[in-house]
């Protein structure tokens, strides 16, 4: 990939030099008596790659508005299906079912700050792409499910921390399939 890009660098620049050279000693107002041979990169794999941060960035975002919705209601309904699988989805479930059954739920919203595709790899059979983002919760409180008071939590816990997350693209869709907090503050 990187070696056909410089190719058409290179190509691009020297068709660029030779008709430079080829007009210098040429009246400026005459019109040449064949077009100049047009090289054009190929921008399918940039477009394809950003393409794929853009649609992964959307899932983790929608990700995060189903994980509040997972985590607010006592049932544990949502549609995270829809936008996570594998570990992510497991641990998620499994969480908030814990949360639930000691009583709680949780209210308002998580905010992703600075996300960042920081990897892709597209070529496989299952393409993905890794983000590193910073997450608030500062805004997403624990509740007792049935009074609605706050949960007494620890004072030192992080509400802003590094998570690192993995999206793949399945035949359905942008999965998140890792999120991995990484114990960081942000």
């Amino acid at each position: 990939m990187k070696r056909s890009i410089y190719r058409v660098v290179v190509l691009t620049s020297l068709v660029a030099a030779t008709a430079a050279c080829t007009s210098a000693g040429q009246d400026k107002d005459a019109k040449p008596s064949t077009a100049p041979p047009s090289v054009s990169a190929p921008s399918k794999p940039a477009d394809e790659t950003e393409n794929a941060k853009r649609d992964a960035s959307a899932a983790y975002k929608s990700y995060w508005k189903e994980m509040e919705k997972l985590y607010g209601d006592p049932a544990g309904e949502s549609s995270l299906k829809n936008f996570a699988a594998s570990s992510a989805l497991d641990n998620a479930e499994a969480d908030a079912k814990r949360a639930h059954s000691q009583g709680y739920v949780y209210a308002g919203s998580v905010v992703i700050v600075n996300s960042a595709a920081v990897g892709t790899e597209l070529a496989g059979q299952t393409p993905k792409v890794t983000l590193t983002s910073c997450i608030d919760i500062s805004q997403w409180s624990v509740l007792d499910a049935k009074t609605k008071s706050p949960a007494v939590l620890p004072s030192g816990r992080l509400t802003k921390y590094v998570i690192a997350s993995t999206v793949e693209r399945w035949p359905e869709g942008w999965r998140v399939v890792r999120d991995e907090p990484q114990g960081q503050p942000c």
